[in-house]
């Protein structure tokens, strides 16, 4: 082990016990992994398009080969439920062969004579090597969300995973070297150290998914180099008197969703008064129904838990529905918390103004629909939000006035490779999926040529 690598013990979030201990990387360690990646990235990226997409299709048949063994990795770090770990996984390999192919598109403006007796063209250009820094909640999605447009645009990966949930990732760099080459992604495993020496290191671009204090720092850290940012969301969904009768169960199954540590997640449930109560109502039968321990996972980690205690036993809320806990024999001890359904709440409570990142959800009457969109629109973070109604011009109106990179009509967190996802204020900016990603980690190069024979 190198004399600046330490290891760090983490946590089953089921159980609350000591699972492993990660090697931690200091800057020896993290030097040695941007410098890997630098070897290779000219090689990767003078493939034609064509090999570049061979390759990656290849990678993608080799996570989808190795299912059970990706799927048993991301519940290891996460303690999600198998449906949901397979689901991510088959996620991942449908991004890698979306932009395998995505890729293959050319997106540059069209050659040809703007200018007098000049002929120019676009060249879209890979970057170089992009530090990719992803969160716990979704350890190989957010990856695959990072890696698959940095990989099919030419760059390489230096891919640092959470502390608690390297697993995943390791299974990736293992399987790209594979099918991609060597050293085209790397993993490094680290704390939040490790993350800010990468960020120092020889990368020509960052892309950043974590708390906005995170990117706030990768901001200070990168100075005048690239950097795409997805950060945290605090979501609102707006449920009107004609809300389809589905809304309240399927608002709960979303925040109950991986414990609700997603981004995207429901968090604030904003509604008229005529209608406030059958709402709280309607949301609380329905989170009666969901339990901690039998239908979704734990919270990731002893701090995301003191997180969600800080902030619930700090608010004021008039009511407070408290679904059930049932964590299977051997795992009373881990980091379960019920979901909660809070009402009668005044506008600068904790659990409306910070994002509690779990199976919680808020309720707020508004007095009509302009008070309500701008309760929705009251908070910095910018990332997604649900209107829900049967009035299509009415609904479609407040989508257009809701301040959110990502609005749904009558659902909530639906998401599929050909859409992009990004936020907007303290929320980020960049785009994740999508065939505008590829711009995230690309750079043009205008080519002019003088035509004049004289």
């Amino acid at each position: 082990m190198p004399h600046d690598q330490l290891t760090v013990p983490i946590s089953n979030p089921r159980t609350g016990q000591e699972r492993l201990a990660v090697p931690v990387g200091r800057a020896a360690v993290t030097r040695a992994a941007v410098t890997a990646a630098r070897g290779a990235q000219p090689a990767w990226a003078r493939l034609p398009p064509r090999e570049r997409a061979r390759r990656l299709l290849r990678f993608a048949d080799l996570v989808e080969q190795n299912l059970a063994a990706y799927t048993q990795a991301e519940q290891a770090g996460t303690g999600k439920p198998a449906e949901e770990g397979r689901g991510e996984v088959e996620n991942c390999a449908d991004l890698l062969r979306f932009f395998a192919g995505a890729q293959r598109a050319d997106t540059a403006p069209a050659g040809g004579r703007r200018m007098r007796d000049r002929e120019s063209w676009v060249r879209w250009e890979p970057i170089g090597v992009v530090a990719a820094i992803v969160p716990w909640n979704y350890p190989l999605m957010m990856a695959a969300w990072r890696i698959a447009p940095a990989l099919a645009a030419g760059n390489t990966v230096v891919l640092k995973p959470a502390l608690t949930t390297p697993d995943t990732a390791l299974l990736l760099a293992r399987d790209a070297a594979t099918t991609l080459g060597p050293d085209v992604l790397v993993t490094l495993p680290g704390d939040r150290e490790t993350g800010q020496l990468l960020v120092g290191e020889d990368v020509d671009a960052v892309a950043f998914t974590g708390s906005e204090a995170g990117g706030q720092d990768v901001m200070v850290r990168a100075a005048l180099r690239r950097v795409s940012l997805e950060l945290g969301g605090n979501c609102p969904a707006l449920v009107l008197p004609d809300a389809p009768g589905d809304a309240c169960a399927t608002l709960v199954r979303a925040v109950t969703y991986n414990a609700g540590q997603s981004c995207a997640a429901p968090a604030r449930v904003i509604t008229l008064r005529e209608n406030h109560d059958r709402v709280v109502e309607g949301l609380a039968k329905a989170m009666g129904d969901r339990r901690a321990g039998a239908d979704f996972g734990p919270l990731n980690n002893a701090d995301q838990a003191a997180r969600y205690d800080r902030i619930l036993d700090s608010s004021r809320a008039g009511v407070d529905h408290v679904a059930d806990v049932a964590p299977q024999p051997g795992e009373e001890q881990g980091f379960w918390r019920p979901g909660r359904i809070l009402a009668e709440l005044a506008p600068d409570d904790p659990a409306v103004t910070q994002e509690v990142f779990g199976p919680v959800l808020t309720v707020q009457a508004a007095r009509d629909i302009d008070e309500a969109v701008a309760l929705a629109n009251c908070v910095p973070q910018a990332l997604a939000a649900s209107v829900w109604g049967s009035g299509a011009s009415t609904v479609l109106a407040i989508a257009d006035e809701l301040n959110a990179g990502e609005v749904w009509v009558n659902c909530h967190l639906d998401q599929t490779a050909e859409l992009p996802h990004g936020g907007r204020g303290s929320s980020g900016h960049g785009t994740d999926m999508s065939v505008l990603a590829l711009s995230e980690y690309q750079r043009p190069k205008t080519v002019t040529v003088s035509l004049d024979r004289h």
